[in-house]
């Protein structure tokens, strides 16, 4: 027997839609869940825009206020796509409401408030998924499958990097991203977060870092109007950009591996460059986010010019199966985020956590902010 889930999604900008369009689809590939998404309001707070939502969609009805949603009894669930720094406010009062929550990274700007929406889900009983997607490629299931059965050896050291242009143009407009008090520490939270989670989901725990950070663009033009991702402004008042277009961290792991994170929403020339190289003692995977379904792979016995040969991902890695028949067949970002609404719908279904849980946001938010706290004083940051 199939029972409705009421949603609801807060926020309308991309991420809303993606949110939206995985629970419509989430039918489709995951048919053996016993809850069914039912789309019952969409808040943003811009005009006309969760309206234009409700109709294109398929809600049942719109608000311009997020606390509609609280007060909603038909909502039973909610996505939080809203801009970060209201991630902690909408977050805690949708689990004090009993609404458990999919809320995106990096789950408010600092490690207190991620700390304080983890808390209050945990004392209201309800299910948190968080927005690091790319933990759920299959191909980055299998390097962590790799990498535990010991394949490649004892890990030493690992290479991730997040390179993108999103913020390379000096016409992009000063939007809420690049101040302080409402975007957090730039392309900490925008990017190296989902670093920070790879490392953690491949690797185990960090223990300690030391960390660089730039601006390089440090005037953008205010926008005139509402925004969405990333629009340019031209002829309006510049005004400072506040946080991080680059952050280079040195990491050590527990497990006593060492680390490079490199992260940039400047990079000229790179579009979504994201991935990591792994090497042990005996073999190395490497993962390209562009090649989703690719691995390469060295394992063997020779140590010296030992080939790299290319996996590729099928019905038996992660959840793939749910999408394509056959390896090698292509899967796509979208495709990431319907695993973590199953994940989602999944945990609420169960009631015990699958994929990315609130703890992982606080850990990658104590990171965050180790990091941030490092490229200020110049020295290296213990997590212990």
């Amino acid at each position: 027997m199939v029972n409705k889930l009421g949603i609801a999604v807060v926020g309308f900008g991309w991420m809303g839609r993606v949110h939206t369009q995985a629970y419509a689809r989430l039918p489709h590939h995951f048919p053996q869940l016993p809850l069914r998404p039912e789309l019952v309001t969409v808040a943003d707070e811009v005009p006309g825009r969760a309206e234009e939502a409700a109709e294109r969609y398929g809600f049942a009805s719109a608000a311009r206020d997020w606390r509609e949603v609280a007060a909603d009894p038909r909502v039973r669930a909610v996505s939080i796509t809203a801009p970060n720094f209201l991630h902690r406010e909408i977050g805690v009062a949708m689990a004090e409401a009993g609404k458990h929550i999919w809320i995106e990274k990096p789950v408010g700007l600092t490690a207190e408030d991620a700390r304080a929406v983890a808390d209050a889900l945990g004392k209201a009983g309800v299910q948190g998924t968080v927005g690091f997607n790319y933990r759920n490629a299959p191909a980055v299931e299998a390097a962590r499958e790799l990498v535990a059965s010991g394949e490649i050896g004892t890990v030493t050291h690992v290479r991730i990097r997040l390179f993108s242009d999103y913020a390379a143009h000096p016409e992009g407009a000063l939007t809420w991203r690049y101040e302080r008090e409402r975007g957090g520490a730039g392309v900490l939270g925008d990017l190296a977060s989902h670093g920070v989670d790879l490392a953690r989901f491949l690797l185990g725990d960090i223990a300690s870092l030391t960390a660089d950070t730039a601006v390089f663009i440090p005037e953008r033009a205010r926008p005139t109007g509402a925004t969405a991702g990333h629009t340019r402004a031209v002829g309006g008042e510049l005004g400072p950009v506040e946080n991080e277009d680059y952050v280079n961290c040195l990491l050590r792991f527990a497990s006593g591996a060492r680390g490079v994170l490199e992260a940039s929403r400047v990079s000229v020339g790179e579009q979504n460059n994201y991935g990591f190289e792994i090497h042990g003692t005996t073999g190395a995977v490497s993962w390209d986010y562009r090649r989703m379904g690719e691995l390469a792979v060295s394992r063997g016995t020779s140590y010296q010019d030992q080939p790299v040969s290319t996996l590729y991902v099928g019905p038996g890695h992660g959840e793939y199966a749910a999408f394509q028949p056959g390896s090698a067949n292509s899967m796509g970002y979208d495709d990431l985020k319907v695993i973590e609404a199953y994940h989602f719908v999944r945990s609420i279904t169960e009631g015990v956590p699958y994929g990315p849980t609130p703890a992982d946001a606080v850990a990658s938010a104590v990171t965050l902010d180790a990091m941030a706290r490092s490229a200020e004083q110049g020295t290296w940051v213990d997590l212990g």
